[in-house]
């Protein structure tokens, strides 16, 4: 009987709560980026254009080390040097390869969650 009482009396203070709770309006503060000079961007092309701007520097990192392997396949033409330009050439090129797929297949994503949500 006590146990029914209390069941009883919480279910009770939870119907009249519940409403009350679901009235409250929640300020999140997203006024206040713009106000301190904040862009208004959604949050999923920033983190877009972040990705792809990473991806990018990578980009540019393995072309650089490829320019590096031909540089240095010119210079040790038929030595050890010139083996070791040709696994870096290699090596970039490779690394290019992943960060081209990379960049394609996040575009993708970015692109299909974008519409999916807008």
């Amino acid at each position: 009987m006590k146990i029914t009482k209390q069941f009883l009396s919480i279910s009770i203070l939870g119907l009249i709560l519940v409403p009350l709770a679901a009235l409250a309006q929640v300020d999140f503060g997203l006024g206040y980026g713009s106000a301190i000079g904040l862009g208004t961007r959604d949050i999923r092309e920033t983190i877009a254009r972040i990705i792809n701007i990473a991806l990018g520097i990578l980009g540019l990192l393995m072309v650089l080390i490829i320019i590096y392997g031909v540089v240095g396949a010119a210079s040790g033409y038929g030595t050890d040097r010139g083996e070791t330009a040709r696994k870096t050439i290699v090596a970039g090129v490779i690394g290019l390869l992943i960060i081209i797929i990379a960049y394609a297949l996040s575009t993708f994503v970015f692109r299909v969650i974008l519409d999916s949500t807008s």
